[in-house]
């Protein structure tokens, strides 16, 4: 009985083996967060990357290895992630982006937004020109590697990726950020390390009174409808140090704090990467 049984274990063995060998190896860019539409994740690089790329863009590599890439709210279903290695040698990672669902709001009998006045179209460029600027600015910031903490806590007005569908079919822009609604004055706070690249010096039409803080890594917040500012362009700011307060400056119907999160060109969910609201303070 006892050979048998043996017998019977050697067997098993051997049918386990190539089971074992079928198993997914791991991933080579050791990546945590979420592979989702609207979210971000950081990694560390193989050993020896010499290039990082996601799709066809270039990803910069900090000394230690770690990296942050993030999807666009309409990011496609999949992007490979590719690093070149100092011998040649080229490794490869297919990413699934997981699709998400949106708050769409369908106003079939309401038109889209009126025809721009003549003062908004004169103030319009130079207001776009320079948040174009800031968004391409580069600095030494390292914000990218922390916990993101919300800049004021209340109740979600609006949330990311919300869009409104007008009359005829015509598709208003989506919400780029989450809208927090406070009282004016309330305190808001940086939520990671970073450098001030934009402190508006007069109230923009549709912003109001905007921040910009770039956080390093192609990531950067930015602060809509400010009743002030409390920082200067130029400024580096630490994780939960003072930076404005809530206001309804610009196109703003009451006082909320607007805070959008880009990572380069992709517009991300502040609900990923900074978590759930908190109760407010």
């Amino acid at each position: 009985m006892a050979g048998m049984m043996r017998n019977m274990l050697a067997a098993l063995v051997l049918m386990a083996a190539p089971l074992a060998a079928q198993a997914p190896e791991p991933s080579p860019f050791r990546l945590e967060g979420p592979l989702v539409q609207g979210g971000a994740a950081t990694g560390i690089a193989p050993a020896g990357t010499t290039l990082l790329e996601l799709g066809d863009q270039s990803i910069p590599v900090a000394r230690d290895g770690r990296f942050l890439i993030a999807f666009d709210r309409d990011s496609p279903a999949s992007l490979t992630l590719s690093a070149t290695l100092a011998d040649g040698q080229v490794v490869r990672q297919t990413l699934t982006i997981a699709t998400r669902g949106w708050q769409i709001e369908r106003l079939p009998t309401l038109p889209k937004i009126a025809q721009p006045t003549a003062e908004f179209e004169a103030l319009r460029p130079a207001e776009v020109a320079q948040i174009d600027t800031a968004r391409h600015m580069t600095t030494p910031a390292e914000g990218w590697r922390q916990p993101l903490l919300w800049p004021t806590t209340g109740r979600l007005s609006g949330l990311f990726g919300s869009q409104r569908i007008y009359a005829n079919g015509e598709a208003g822009s989506y919400h780029s950020g989450a809208d927090i609604a406070r009282g004016e004055g309330t305190p808001v706070i940086a939520p990671a390390d970073g450098v001030v690249v934009l402190a508006a010096d007069h109230p923009f039409t549709l912003e109001g009174n905007l921040l910009m803080i770039d956080h390093g890594a192609g990531l950067s917040s930015s602060f809509l409808h400010l009743s002030r500012i409390d920082v200067k362009r130029g400024q580096r700011v630490s994780r939960g140090q003072l930076i404005g307060a809530v206001g309804k400056t610009g196109r703003a119907t009451g006082p909320h704090l607007h805070w959008s999160l880009r990572w380069r060109e992709a517009r991300i969910d502040p609900l990923l990467v900074a978590g759930p609201m908190p109760a407010a303070q």
